[in-house]
């Protein structure tokens, strides 16, 4: 091989390597996988008759958001959201952002409300939400306001893409957890 060809194939394989690190370093800075989503947990040990509902809801979230999800607690574990069924309301706590209690209440259901709409709705108010009243069917935080027949559980671009900036400041920035002092968030029961 001559110095010529020797350095032909040196230049060759510095800018394979070059192309081939430059690709893997834009594809992680591009990826969604590359900020990993806060993960908060749910416990339905108090869900009843609810829990499918819960799970379900949950999944919603899960398939609408990328900065949060949630997951069901491993058994011993403390969950971030607690669920309970009630003969009341519907209504949630919140503790701080992403921690909380839902109460599925069997008043709205033997009234003739959808569950899994009812589960995913109160899960919103943990992830931050607030009631949007009187609200259309399209919006999955207008609650009760948009009627017994409105079965939506899917929250609109609205209410996802204020969930997404709810949780973005957590998966960016430790001085800036979703949960710390810095973050002002009051705690506040919702009732529907």
């Amino acid at each position: 091989m001559t110095l010529r060809n020797a350095a032909r194939a040196l230049i060759t394989m510095l800018v394979v390597t070059l192309s081939w690190t430059i690709g893997q370093a834009t594809a992680s800075a591009a990826s969604p996988a590359a900020t990993a989503a806060v993960v908060l947990t749910y416990d339905t040990e108090g869900a009843a008759e609810f829990v499918d509902a819960v799970h379900s809801g949950a999944k919603v979230w899960n398939d609408s958001v990328a900065n949060v999800q949630l997951e069901p607690a491993a058994a011993g574990d403390e969950a971030d959201i607690e669920i309970l069924a009630d003969d009341g309301w519907p209504r949630a706590q919140t503790t701080s952002l992403g921690n909380g209690t839902v109460w599925m209440g069997r008043q709205a259901v033997n009234e003739g409300y959808d569950t899994i709409r009812i589960a995913a709705h109160e899960l919103g108010h943990i992830l931050g939400l607030p009631d949007v009243k009187p609200g259309p069917c399209s919006s999955l935080m207008s609650g009760s306001s948009a009627g017994v027949d409105c079965t939506n559980p899917t929250p609109d671009a609205a209410e996802r893409a204020a969930v997404e900036d709810n949780f973005t400041a957590a998966g960016n920035s430790p001085a800036y957890a979703y949960n710390s002092p810095a973050y002002a968030y009051e705690p506040r029961m919702y009732r529907d």
